[in-house]
């Protein structure tokens, strides 16, 4: 029985209480979550490493980190590489997107290395083993069948993008931006078929079943400019997308829904609440948003503000922008950037809707500043080398010794610290 299918049945599983202990939640309200579907614990069976992890509105907003290869470059143990320093700083899913050499076995090495959820998009292993002239019904649940065996906890399926949907796309200024959306758009227009994801989705979700795989329902239609951003296109297969949440729910397979990808900030909270509408509050797993379009080498901070307003106003998680996003592919520390830019929107997001022990590290390292105790500052800064490094960096540059040892910082400097003067007159103050 899956996750979902358990707490219908009113069994609290181990996952179920280990999320409610995580989130400081009680057991009923996450089985009554995961019984309605406005939470998934993406758990594959045969994960074996995985410390179980809850996605959702009401909980705390998570954050993914893809990784994996490309046709051109990086190799499995670059990938490793990436997956151990996207764990390291925080990353509460990966998603291995490899579309070279070496992709079963990239997959097994992260799968057996991996505490987090780990996600896959099939369509890409399906072009890569079989071009992308080949998208049968055999072959797809093949690949579905194969990723699930090893252990993959959840998977995004393009199965919303219909094809009267394509004419719609393609009056856009960018067209179809997601890769395997424009795939199946190119073999639905090339062949006049429908969606051979979607005609497919009944033995996807037993495939599913069996092995409790998350679907992850992909936005293939996503806007990739501003220019493009809450279209009909976009509207379109989100209908479609709410249509899949109920089959995925009959059937008691967990599913969430992606979203858009470009969007400014004045559309985002209308784009969050359609979905909510729409999907009957599945989890939302939005991409940035990336809320303008000419910042190339920054978009990781461009989209980090996006994903702080999405989750505001009720995204479940966001994935990551790189600095090489629209530039290339990733390396380990553009990873590294990535993560920690959209572990600082996450948690700006849920400090503001006061979500369940969420400020307690922001209120620790205020005491600790207060203290002038560095190194607590460092252990509760969301990048502990960077800030040790700058504050070394900072300490290195100046040249005025100082009688109060480290009890400013060379901002202000040892006379002008105002930590230390209102430390003084707090003291004042209690003797009086």
């Amino acid at each position: 029985m899956t996750q979902m299918a358990q707490a219908k049945n009113g069994i609290a599983t181990e996952q179920i209480k280990h999320v409610a202990e995580v989130e400081r939640r009680s057991v009923e309200f996450i089985q009554q979550g995961v019984a309605e579907g406005r939470i998934v614990i993406p758990a594959n069976i045969n994960h074996k490493s995985l410390v179980p992890c809850g996605i959702g509105r009401e909980l705390k907003t998570k954050i993914n980190a893809n990784i994996g290869n490309s046709a051109l470059s990086s190799c499995p143990g670059a990938e490793q590489s990436k997956l151990n320093i996207a764990l390291h700083y925080g990353a509460d899913t990966v998603m291995d997107l490899s579309t070279g050499e070496n992709i079963t076995s990239i997959r097994q090495a992260l799968l057996e290395n991996c505490t987090a959820p780990l996600g896959t998009v099939p369509v890409y292993e399906i072009v890569a083993r079989y071009g992308s002239k080949d998208f049968s019904r055999e072959k797809i649940l093949s690949v579905i069948q194969e990723q699930a065996e090893q252990g993959v906890d959840y998977m995004t399926i393009h199965a919303g993008l219909l094809h009267k949907y394509v004419p719609l796309a393609l009056k856009r200024k960018l067209g179809i931006v997601s890769r395997g959306g424009a795939l199946l758009a190119a073999w639905m227009k090339e062949n006049n078929r429908e969606n051979p994801f979607y005609e497919a989705f009944d033995d996807i979700l037993e495939i599913c079943r069996k092995y409790d795989v998350t679907l992850s329902l992909g936005d293939g239609l996503r806007p990739g400019c501003l220019a493009d951003a809450s279209d009909a296109a976009q509207f379109a297969e989100l209908d479609t997308l709410g249509e899949l949440v109920c089959r995925c729910r009959e059937k008691n397979v967990q599913a969430m829904v992606e979203g858009p990808g470009h969007i400014p900030l004045d559309q985002i909270q209308y784009n969050m609440e359609r979905e909510r509408k729409v999907c009957g509050d599945a989890p939302f797993y939005i991409l940035g948003p990336v809320v303008i379009d000419c910042a190339p080498g920054y978009d990781h901070f461009v989209a980090g503000m996006g994903g702080m307003m999405g989750a505001y106003y009720g995204a479940a998680m966001l994935c990551y922008v790189t600095p090489k996003e629209h530039l290339g592919l990733p390396n380990a520390d553009d990873v590294r950037r990535g993560v920690i830019a959209f572990k600082i929107a996450a948690h700006a997001a849920d400090v503001a809707l006061h979500k369940p022990g969420s400020r307690e590290r922001d209120d620790a390292i205020s005491d600790a500043r207060a203290e002038f105790d560095w190194e607590k500052q460092f252990e509760l800064a969301l990048d502990p080398a960077c800030a040790r490094e700058l504050r070394e960096q900072a300490l290195n540059e100046s040249s005025i010794p100082s009688q109060h040892g480290s009890e400013y910082c060379t901002m202000c400097g040892p006379d002008f610290c105002s930590v230390r003067l209102s430390a003084r007159l707090k003291k004042e103050v209690s003797k009086n």
